[in-house]
């Protein structure tokens, strides 16, 4: 079975160097403009940053497990690699899009493989207006902030502050308010994954709100408009007896 060729990163924690140091002397290491496939060593973290670092290469990502949270990668093994990688499952991701307006009039834009959240920056309350697709869904919600998580992130920050987990290929997205004040009996809504989102911030002046697509982070946001990136596609190998479908679908009855 020919050897892929692949380009192996490793998150900064020396466990992870050193197992990278191990596989690249005995699978070969390729820059990547050259590789066939990234292989991620690290956690959950890394590997997001890893999926936003090739966003734009295409290329397929399996990730390998060396840390404390290991949801998105796969056991860690020196063996039977380039096996695993022929067996691979191929799952492709959408990712959503955030763009932001400012306080300053700055505007900024970033992509989110999980959530896209807004938070407040003092100890006052955020006051948000929500729309979907142009409609006023909640005049004003009083709370810590908001986030929208795709089928991916529902099991991460989603799933901390109550919102629903959301099985993978369901068109979903998950929006979920952190703890909300008002209104009381509002806990948050399944949207089709279609739908543009717009949340608005009300006595910015007062009342600074944050936003983050994953670890991109925008301070004194007025407005933020999100929606999914058809356009974008991420690629995640994972082992057959390893899926991040049957993992998903786990979380929902731990």
């Amino acid at each position: 079975m020919t050897t892929p060729r692949i380009h192996f990163v490793a998150s900064q924690v020396t466990p992870a160097g050193e197992a990278a140091r191990v596989m690249q002397s005995r699978y070969g290491q390729f820059p990547p403009e050259e590789a066939e496939i990234i292989v991620a060593l690290g956690g959950d973290g890394f590997m997001l940053r890893t999926l936003h670092r090739f966003i734009e290469s295409g290329l397929p990502v399996f990730g390998m497990k060396i840390g404390n949270v290991g949801f998105l990668m796969n056991r860690y093994s020196e063996d039977d690699l380039v096996m695993r990688l022929a067996a691979a499952r191929e799952v492709c991701l959408n990712p959503l899009c955030m763009k932001v307006q400012t306080k300053s009039g700055s505007s900024a834009e970033a992509l989110a493989i999980n959530e896209i959240s807004l938070l407040r920056q003092t100890n006052q309350a955020a006051h948000l207006r929500i729309l979907v697709n142009g409609a006023t869904k909640v005049e004003e919600l009083v709370c810590d902030g908001v986030l929208l998580a795709t089928a991916a992130g529902s099991t991460a920050y989603n799933l901390s502050a109550h919102g629903s987990i959301l099985p993978l290929g369901t068109e979903a997205l998950a929006l979920t308010p952190i703890s909300p004040f008002r209104p009381r009996r509002w806990r948050g809504a399944i949207l089709p994954a279609s739908v543009k989102v717009r949340i608005e911030v009300l006595d910015s002046d007062k009342r600074s709100v944050s936003a983050t697509a994953d670890a991109h982070e925008v301070r004194n946001v007025i407005s933020v408009d999100a929606y999914e990136d058809k356009e974008t596609e991420l690629k995640l190998l994972f082992d057959p007896d390893h899926s991040l479908e049957e993992r998903i679908l786990n979380e929902q009855f731990l």
